[in-house]
């Protein structure tokens, strides 16, 4: 899957963000090594705390079925009734989460359909702390 698909997977997800509060919606289209594709997006909560970033959604989905191997994540975001033209890049958080399944060249995809950017983990989140550093 090429990673303008996956940005239009992402771009899907980002449709059924719950967001009321930030108006930010994010999606995100995970694939897997299996060239499954787990989608998210970000649900917000009014005590903000207990809120999920989109990429975590599809992390926890694609793992909670059982699948532990990632190849890449589309990451998407833009306030309300705009579309994505610039960068949403993941938070401390969903990094750390990616750092906990994947390698340090795993795949992220940022930006529009017509611009994707792609950087790996590594680029994001160098000298991860992760199940070697235990």
């Amino acid at each position: 899957m090429n990673s303008k698909e996956l940005i239009n997977m992402a771009l899907k997800a980002r449709e059924r963000s719950y967001s009321p509060y930030s108006k930010f919606e994010v999606g995100a289209a995970l694939l897997a090594s299996s060239g499954d594709v787990y989608l998210g997006c970000n649900i917000e909560s009014a005590a903000f705390s207990p809120t999920c970033c989109a990429e975590r959604t599809a992390f926890v989905k694609a793992v909670s079925e059982g699948c532990r191997e990632f190849e890449a994540i589309a990451i998407v975001g833009a306030p309300h009734e705009k579309e994505p033209e610039v960068e949403c890049p993941p938070c401390g958080v969903c990094r750390q989460v990616m750092a906990e399944f994947c390698a340090p060249d795993f795949k992220i995809i940022l930006g529009a359909v017509d611009a994707p950017i792609e950087y790996t983990l590594d680029d994001l989140l160098p000298k991860s702390f992760g199940p070697g550093s235990l």
